[in-house]
């Protein structure tokens, strides 16, 4: 079958090198080497620990590892997390404070589908537990979810959030981060129009593509280089034997992942190297930066080949958000229905996937908002990362993201779910209903 030879081809290089790092790390870590004066065989163990390590990750999810955070009161209060509403390609997961009064500001925190698992947004979450109710979009790996479950493409992304910004009611403030920056900003105009009190406070977009042209990247300029049949060709692949969604078409995020890497290959490279010398020299840690940042770094999970397709040709080549031409579920999405819902663009400087200008074009296609419901910051120095999670979040960003929600949050009391109007034809409940 088309790709799937491919597909268990690059996961026996993975297992190879990772079976690779742990056999050097156990020959050469025999004590009886440590009579040889040479320091290669301690070398030899540093790799084979770090290769190990590093490849063994690739096929893992993370755990989000927040257990507890620090009150007011000054005590722990425990975490729980809890699928609030499960979904067979994405769950929305919510991070239960026990033993604190609930928090006034509900967040919807919207991770981004492109090759990490939500838990890269781990940081995130933990800087606005203090402060915040939060939920957040938990994407499943497409090689885990059965070909009966059937398609997910950017419609079906759009759906997904519709649902559940329907659940968490009109009192929501919505963070979208990245590549869901775009169908965040459709979800909310598809409610607009069909069920305006499902509408959240406050939407925060930071650093997505809703208009690629306005500031070209490496990204956007690959997007146009390569004609949707050659990326259909050379990109997808089918899931192999040995994972429950065999035969599903996909991207594989092992293929994302050796894209990642090129784009910042000596960077990568040098952080290898230091880290394989620092451990022959007995000097890194179960837990140092690198091992932090690179268990997350290099966990990645594969992409619906539907989804990916659609994101590529809809989204960066036909420009259909930038445009006001996307359509959902046959109906067309018009932005200008966009009225009272305010909205804050963040950008980082330095941000080389979506450069400063791609999401600052969402404020010239909302023309039904008032100016005063319109903002924008560009964060000095910030690259993509620190934007959501680095020093350029903790100490900037976050501060202004809450002062902007405290500045739009309404005093009308949310409807119950069953006082809101039921959207026509179904719309924004067709996925629960077709996967569920």
């Amino acid at each position: 079958m088309k790709g799937m030879a491919t597909y268990d081809l690059i996961e026996s290089i993975r297992n190879t090198n990772e079976w690779m790092g742990a056999s050097a790390r156990a020959f050469a870590s025999y004590p009886i080497w440590g009579m040889v004066p040479n320091p290669m065989f301690k070398v030899l163990s540093a790799w084979g620990r770090v290769t190990e390590r590093s490849f063994a990750r690739m096929v893992i999810k993370p755990d989000w590892a927040i257990s507890s955070i620090v009150g007011e009161d000054g005590r722990d209060h425990i975490v729980e997390e809890l699928v609030e509403v499960p979904r067979p390609f994405g769950d929305l997961l919510r991070f239960k404070v026990h033993g604190r009064p609930a928090k006034e500001r509900r967040v919807l925190l919207v991770a981004p589908m492109s090759g990490h698992y939500s838990t890269l947004m781990r940081s995130t979450v933990s800087s606005l537990l203090s402060d915040c109710e939060v939920w957040v979009t938990d994407w499943h790996n497409a090689r885990d979810i059965p070909v009966s479950e059937g398609k997910f493409d950017i419609e079906d992304y759009t759906l997904y959030l519709m649902d559940f910004m329907r659940h968490l009611g009109p009192d929501t403030h919505v963070i979208a981060v990245c590549q869901p920056v775009p169908l965040a900003l459709a979800a909310t105009a598809y409610l607009a129009e069909i069920d305006p009190e499902a509408q959240p406070r406050t939407l925060t977009l930071i650093g997505g593509p809703v208009d690629p042209d306005a500031a070209p990247t490496e990204v956007t300029d690959f997007g146009r280089r390569v004609t949707m049949g050659q990326l259909e060709h050379l990109a997808i692949q089918r899931v192999g034997f040995k994972y429950p969604g065999v035969g599903r078409l996909v991207y594989p995020g092992l293929m994302q992942l050796g894209g990642f890497i090129s784009m910042n290959l000596e960077r990568h490279t040098q952080a290898f190297t230091d880290k394989i010398s620092s451990a022959a020299r007995g000097l890194d840690g179960e837990r140092d930066r690198h091992n932090r940042f690179y268990d997350e770094y290099l966990s990645v999970m594969d992409m619906t080949a539907e989804f990916y397709l659609s994101t590529v040709e809809r989204i960066f080549k036909s420009r259909e958000i930038a445009r006001n031409a996307f359509v959902v579920d046959g109906h067309k999405v018009d932005f200008a229905k966009i009225t009272k819902v305010a909205v804050k663009i963040v950008e980082g400087e330095k941000d080389d996937i979506s450069a400063p200008g791609q999401c600052l074009a969402a404020l010239d296609i909302l023309t039904g908002l008032p100016p005063e419901l319109k903002a924008s910051h560009v964060e000095p120095g910030a690259g993509h990362y620190g934007i959501f999670a680095g020093k350029s979040w903790r100490n900037n960003i976050r501060p202004l993201v809450m002062e902007f929600m405290d500045a739009h949050t309404g005093d009308q009391p949310a409807p119950a779910a069953s006082e809101r109007p039921e959207p026509p034809h179904g719309a924004g409940l067709k996925v629960a209903a077709s996967n569920g």
